[in-house]
C-alpha cells in the first residue's frame, strides 16, 4: 500500500476542489494468456460442458499446473501428442469450434496468469475460465480462437475510475478463541477457570448449542468478495518488451519527478513492480503475493463516488520501511551529499584499475 493526493471533484459538497490524501493498494497484474476455448450446454441439472479446444502452443507454466509433481514426474507428456498431429489435429479443431456454435449456450475461455513475471517463488500458473457476453455464439467463438496464445491485459478489460469487485482468500490467523474470532466482552477478572469466555452457552433445553452462540475456532483463511472498489490508475509496466526499463509510471501532471511506482527499497514483504498494475482506492482481501481476481461489477454504479473523475495529484514513493522522507534516490543524494559508502566505492574502483 501507498498512498496518494488528489482534488476532490464533488460539486456542492465542502470538499469540492478541496486536495485529500487517500490510501490505495497497488496490485501488479501481468496478462494472463488465453489457451483454450470450452463450450457449455444448458441443461435441467445446470451447465455441462460439451467439448474444449486447445491453443497449438502451450507454456510450461501452465503444464505444471496439471502436474501433483513436475521434478519428479519422468514423461512430461502433457499436450505433446496434441500439438505434433498438425493437419489432423486442424480438422478436428474446425469439427469442434462447429459443434460449439450448433449446440452450446454458454462459451468461456480457459486463461492462464504469467507466473513467471512476478516474483512470488512459484513456477506453476494459476488457472480460471472467463466467460464471453455479447453477440451470437458464433461471435463469441470467433473471439475466443482469435485470442488463443494472445496475451489479455488488464487494460484491455478494465477502465480507470471504474468500480470492480475483488475475490480472494483473507489473512489466516489460526484457531482462536471467542473474544478474538467474537470480540466478546471478557469477563471479570476474578473468573473461576479463565476470562475470556462466553459465560453462559445457552438454556437447559433445547438440550443443544444454538448456531448463533460465539465459539472458538478457525479465524481467517475466508474465500471473500469486496464489491465496489474503485480504480485510480491501470500503470504501464516499467519492464519493457526488449528488456529495458523506464521508470516513469509514477508520475502524474503536478508532479513530473520520473519515478516508478515501487517505493524506495521495494514494497514491504514483496519486492519490485516491474509489470502492468491497478491502483485501487483503500485496502484488499488477503495478504501479500496472494493471488487475487479482479471482475467488472454486476452492480448499475449510480452512486457520486462511482461516477467521480479521478485527477491524481501526486504518488508517494518514500520508503515503507520507516519514515520515509526521500521519493527517489536521486533526491536523497542531492539531499545526504557524498556518503562513506560512496567514498569506499570509488577507492574500491581506483583501486581495481
Amino acid at each position: 500500500m501507498t498512498h496518494i493526493a488528489r482534488d476532490v471533484e464533488k460539486p456542492g459538497s465542502k470538499q469540492h476542489k478541496k486536495e485529500s490524501v487517500e490510501a490505495v493498494t497497488i496490485i501488479e497484474a501481468p496478462a494472463m494468456i488465453v489457451v483454450g476455448l470450452v463450450g457449455y450446454v444448458k441443461t435441467p441439472r445446470g451447465l455441462r460442458s460439451l467439448t474444449t479446444v486447445w491453443a497449438k502452443h502451450v507454456s510450461d507454466e501452465f503444464r505444471r499446473r496439471l502436474y501433483k509433481n513436475w521434478y519428479k514426474s519422468k514423461n512430461k507428456k502433457a499436450f505433446t501428442k496434441y500439438t505434433k498431429e498438425e493437419s489432423d489435429r486442424a480438422k478436428n479443431i474446425d469439427k469442434e469450434l462447429a459443434k460449439i456454435k450448433k449446440h452450446c449456450q454458454v462459451v468461456r475461455v480457459i486463461a492462464h496468469t504469467q507466473v513467471s513475471k512476478v516474483k512470488i517463488s512459484q513456477k506453476k500458473a494459476h488457472v480460471m475460465e472467463i466467460q464471453i457476453n455479447g453477440g451470437s455464439i458464433a461471435d463469441k467463438v470467433d473471439f475466443g480462437q482469435k485470442l488463443f496464445e494472445q496475451p489479455v491485459s488488464a487494460k484491455s478489460v478494465f477502465a480507470q475510475n471504474e468500480m470492480i469487485d475483488v475475490i480472494g482468500v483473507t489473512k489466516g490467523h489460526g484457531f482462536k478463541g471467542v473474544v478474538s474470532r467474537w470480540h466478546v466482552t471478557k469477563l471479570p477478572r476474578k473468573t473461576h477457570k479463565g476470562l475470556r469466555k462466553v459465560a453462559c452457552i445457552g438454556s437447559w433445553h433445547p438440550a443443544r448449542i444454538g448456531w448463533s452462540v460465539a465459539r472458538a475456532g478457525q479465524k481467517g483463511y475466508f474465500h471473500r468478495t469486496e464489491l465496489n472498489k474503485k480504480i485510480y490508475r491501470i500503470g504501464d509496466a516499467a519492464k519493457k518488451l526488449d528488456g529495458s526499463f523506464e521508470h516513469s509510471n509514477a508520475c502524474c501532471e503536478s508532479d513530473g519527478t520520473q519515478k516508478s511506482i515501487t517505493p524506495m527499497g521495494g514494497f514491504p514483504h514483496y519486492g519490485i513492480v516491474n509489470e502492468d498494475y491497478i491502483m485501487i482506492k483503500g485496502c484488499c482481501v488477503g495478504v501479500k503475493k496472494r493471488v487475487l481476481t479482479l471482475r467488472k461489477s454486476l452492480l448499475n454504479q449510480t452512486s457520486r463516488n462511482a461516477l467521480e473523475e479521478i485527477n491524481l495529484k501526486f504518488i508517494d514513493t518514500s520508503s515503507k520501511f520507516g519514515h520515509g522522507r526521500f521519493q527517489t534516490a536521486d533526491e536523497k543524494s542531492k539531499y545526504m551529499g557524498l556518503l562513506k559508502k560512496d567514498l569506499t566505492k570509488e577507492a574500491a574502483a581506483a583501486a581495481s584499475k
